[in-house]
């Protein structure tokens, strides 16, 4: 499950970064916010 929360994470932040040089600001610190939240090494909602 670890495993599975690291990949979902690294992919939110990523399309976090993408959606800030493509100049949706918004929607990319929403996505990366996210994805800092849900991996494990940040506050993970799941535990």
């Amino acid at each position: 499950m670890e495993l599975i929360l690291w990949i979902l994470a690294v992919i939110l932040v990523v399309s976090g970064i993408v959606s800030l040089f493509r100049g949706e600001v918004l929607w990319g610190a929403v996505l990366i916010v996210v994805g800092l939240l849900v991996g494990p090494g940040g506050v993970s909602l799941f535990t």
